[in-house]
């Protein structure tokens, strides 16, 4: 399975608020429905599709994680198209102008119309 392209089925509310927040704040290209009623979205090696149901309870775990050059860049970027990104200050995990070091590694938080987690993280090295 190491070479299969794989398609991320996430889950969402029904409305067209998620389906515009992918398409037109995060940019993802649209591929439209298909015939389940999964919203679908071209990402770097694979597929997303959204799942629209009427009972979505998130996680309020990570649920998609975007692998990212320049953090800042992502955020100021993002910002601009009216995503808000999460601050936390707990205890091992404390975000400075929305980013979080770990280790090497950054990231930063920001939930969906739905409520769902999503991360961008830029790899240290």
């Amino acid at each position: 399975l190491s070479d299969a392209t794989v398609t991320t089925i996430l889950q969402v509310g029904e409305g067209t608020a998620v389906v515009e927040f992918y398409r037109d704040r995060l940019q993802l290209p649209y591929q439209g429905r298909n015939s389940e009623g999964q919203e679908l979205f071209t990402v770097a090696g694979g597929s997303l599709a959204l799942v629209p149901g009427p009972d979505v309870t998130p996680t309020g775990r990570t649920e998609l994680s975007f692998e990212v050059a320049d953090i800042v860049a992502e955020i100021r970027d993002l910002e601009q198209r009216g995503v808000v990104f999460a601050d936390y200050d707990l205890p091992g995990l404390r975000t400075v102008e929305h980013v979080c070091v770990l280790g090497s590694d950054k990231a930063a938080w920001f939930e969906d119309p739905d409520g769902n987690v999503l991360c961008l993280h830029q790899p240290g090295g």
